[in-house]
């Protein structure tokens, strides 16, 4: 045990160090990347616009160590991670992302160890750190997801009021991302930027669909898009869209209202076995000592705790009832 301490503390001392040194020479290795895909753009204007480096300068690196990178785009998850990232409204790397979770995971299982002498518990509150920076990062993509929610009715009012009054849809994109606030601004600044440098108005609006997973973002781009095809009177459209997200959040406040004490009683549910442990082990050490130091002790503490998470997620699929 003690060699496989010294063995863990000296990993996690390289990892840390090793992630300081990331940060902190991190801004060069972008202006590097930067310098080498304007030349590459260069070089490509010269032969002709579908030379293959105009496609990969396009493609984000996702991490600033190249052969982290190399090995990050044979993954086919670690786009997906770029994308989960991108609709928190963080500016962080996927590869920086992993090296957060290796630390934090080390860290956990180090402190632990110090506290007690169980290696399952160690190896669970390891894994349980490691899930703390995308746990983060979930956090904040879904209050930006749901600050999209409520301001998005007001962009397509905007839009539809812009349309009848002569405006193109192009100048009513623009105007949404002076008028209103982020993070709508912003996902709407992105599609006009796209529109406006010569990417087709569908490619541009779909692009929105992705970057902000959100039903009623889909409403918007698919009706824009049959009305594009068929024709039909734009405004109108928007205004019943704008209507109907409106009479969705109507209905989504009843249904919380409602659903408010079965909320409350899954999360004193969830909340009660966790500090029930706390509070034992404060008040009487020795009643909670077999828990953590006999054998069986931890294997207990696994089940239960696997058993715990269970139950959350089946009591939370309960009560959040989507509408």
């Amino acid at each position: 045990m003690p060699l496989l301490l010294a063995a863990l503390t000296f990993l996690i001392i390289i990892v840390v160090a090793g992630g300081l040194v990331f940060f902190v020479a991190g801004n060069p290795a972008a202006e590097k990347s930067v310098a080498r895909r304007l030349e590459a753009i260069e070089r490509s204007t010269r032969r002709g616009s579908n030379s293959l480096e105009l496609q990969l300068v396009r493609d984000e690196l996702l991490s600033e160590i190249p052969a982290v990178n190399r090995l990050l785009l044979k993954w086919r998850w670690s786009s997906r991670l770029q994308n989960y990232i991108g609709q928190a409204g963080m500016k962080l790397k996927p590869g920086k992302l992993i090296l957060l979770s290796a630390i934090a995971a080390l860290a956990g299982y180090l402190v632990l160890l110090q506290v007690t002498d169980s290696l399952i518990l160690a190896i669970l509150a390891g894994l349980a750190a490691s899930v703390t920076p995308i746990t983060v990062v979930a956090i904040k993509r879904s209050r930006r997801l749901h600050a999209f929610e409520r301001i998005f009715p007001e962009a397509i009012d905007l839009l539809g009021r812009a349309v009848r009054a002569g405006h193109s849809f192009s100048t009513g994109l623009e105007m949404i991302t002076t008028e209103l606030p982020e993070p709508v601004a912003g996902e709407f600044r992105t599609a006009f930027e796209e529109q406006n440098f010569g990417l087709p108005l569908r490619d541009a609006l779909l692009n929105l669909s992705e970057r902000v997973p959100i039903i009623d973002v889909r409403f918007f781009v698919t009706a824009v898009l049959i009305q594009k095809e068929t024709g039909g009177n734009l405004a109108e459209i928007l205004d019943n869209l704008a209507h109907i997200v409106r009479e969705r959040f109507r209905i989504l406040g009843e249904v919380r209202i409602r659903t408010a004490q079965g909320r409350m009683t899954a999360g004193i549910l969830i909340s009660l076995p966790p500090i029930m442990v706390l509070v034992l082990r404060t008040l009487n050490p020795s009643y909670m000592r077999p828990l953590f130091h006999d054998p069986f002790g931890p294997i207990v503490v696994a089940i239960a705790a696997v058993l715990q998470i269970i139950g959350s997620i089946m009591l939370w699929k309960i009560v959040n009832i989507e509408v």
